[in-house]
């Protein structure tokens, strides 16, 4: 009987002793995870940019290899044994937690049941509800590099099928933005043999290149036309600009810059496409552009001074100056932080609200940090009144103060593109957490 007892006690001890360190495995990632999604709703960062995950918890089960999938790193969690978007607010769409999910659990959906997403309407080719207007990248809602270059590929495809002999003095194909969607749509039009323009209200590289120095992107390879293989899962600014330099490089006679388009209007044969510089007609229209078109001003007296920027390029410039930094998202927090490393700097940080919470706690808490330390002035529930060369007035709850000033950086977001959508036409639909 002992020899029963003792054969039958090795094989159920060890199972055990695995079940007891599994349950406080559990335990504790049910924590974390529970954590990370309770300070995310305590900072209001509740809300997903664009393209996101939605779970039925009634087919997960539980085995989190969406959690591992990620690239980005605790964006989903598991609790009580289900697959749950903790930090919505982080979530970048990429896609790669559906892929993993081996049941079928995870939909990626544009917007919540809460806050509508407005996304124009695309056919399977992304031609919009206007024939001969195509859409690519960010402005329909992928804002990936991979999607991006896929889909600027894949719409000049579409575009070259149904390009026909133009008029004298048209384009078979006007590209807007030069971005990864652009450049890669000019690329794939330049090896199927079409006459293109591309026109970039700014420069090469699309959101990546206003990223701060050094800034890290994840990202995954795709196939670029006429260059082969984007390699990079992990990447810095710096390398990636220099890729898209390159790439640039061989449609660089096809490019135009500080080129801001105004106005898409259909005419006989195609479409009348007028920049603040020129105008231009074409067959056909492929707009890889950003969702948000022209940087949102402040509108004051002074604005218009050439100290005041939108983008920061470098923050090495601004050592041993006086830098006023206005907005209240990650942008705005990684540019105040950034120059305010910079040696000699005075930096102030101006948001209209009372706390940051739109940017990633990661980010407030450097701000914190940082002005402890006494290297960078926080101004919250302020606005600034006016800009002159040498000062900004800023109305505090204090009154107006006058601030010595050298340089103004406004990171307040952009407008919008789906006025412009709509104005060419094109049909927008809102979506309220829907594929």
């Amino acid at each position: 009987m002992t020899s029963v007892f003792f054969n039958v006690s090795v094989f159920i001890v060890p199972l055990v002793v695995l079940w007891f360190f599994y349950g406080m495995v559990q335990r504790s990632t049910n924590r974390k995870a529970l954590k990370k999604m309770l300070d995310a709703k305590a900072s209001g960062l509740t809300e997903p940019a664009s393209l996101h995950p939605a779970i039925d918890p009634s087919i997960c089960l539980g085995c989190g290899t969406c959690v591992t999938a990620c690239p980005e790193g605790e964006i989903l969690g598991l609790i009580n044994r289900k697959a749950v978007l903790v930090s919505p607010s982080s979530c970048i769409g990429h896609g790669a937690c559906q892929e993993a999910c081996p049941t079928g659990a995870i939909t990626l959906v544009f917007g919540t049941e809460t806050r509508g997403i407005e996304i124009p309407m695309l056919s399977p080719q992304f031609e919009t509800t206007v024939p001969g207007i195509f859409i690519a990248g960010e402005l329909g809602g992928m804002g990936l590099i991979k999607n991006a270059i896929i889909q600027g590929t894949q719409a000049v495809n579409a575009i070259k099928k149904r390009t026909k002999k133009t008029p004298g003095g048209y384009l078979d194909l006007l590209i807007v933005g030069a971005g990864p969607a652009g450049i890669s749509a000019a690329l794939a039009a330049k090896q199927s043999g079409l006459n293109f323009i591309v026109v970039e209200q700014d420069t090469v590289g699309g959101t990546v290149a206003h990223y701060p120095r050094g800034k890290i992107v994840m990202t995954q390879p795709a196939v670029l036309p006429l260059v082969g293989k984007f390699q990079f899962r992990e990447a810095s600014k710096e390398t990636l600009m220099e890729f898209w330099e390159s790439a640039a490089n061989k449609i660089k006679e096809k490019l135009k810059t500080e080129h801001r388009v105004e106005s898409v209007e259909a005419i006989e044969d195609g479409f009348q496409v007028t920049t603040n510089k020129q105008s231009f007609r074409t067959g056909s229209v492929l707009l890889a552009m950003g969702r948000r078109g022209t940087p949102r001003k402040l509108e004051v007296p002074g604005e218009d001074l050439p100290k005041v920027i939108y983008r920061l390029i470098d923050p090495e410039q601004y050592a041993n100056r006086r830098v006023l930094v206005v907005g209240g998202g990650d942008s705005a927090l990684e540019a105040a932080l950034a120059i305010a490393e910079q040696p000699g700097t005075v930096t102030t940080l101006s948001y209209r609200s009372p706390a940051f919470t739109r940017a990633k706690p990661k980010n407030r808490e450097r701000v914190t940090a940082l002005g402890e330390l006494g290297k960078l002035q926080v101004l919250l529930n302020s606005n600034v009144q006016s800009i002159a060369e040498s000062q900004v007035l800023i109305k505090t709850e204090d009154g107006v103060s006058e601030l010595p000033n050298d340089d103004v950086l406004v990171c307040a977001g952009g407008v919008l593109a789906t006025p412009f959508l709509k104005k060419a036409g094109i049909n927008v639909e809102e979506k309220f957490g829907a594929a």
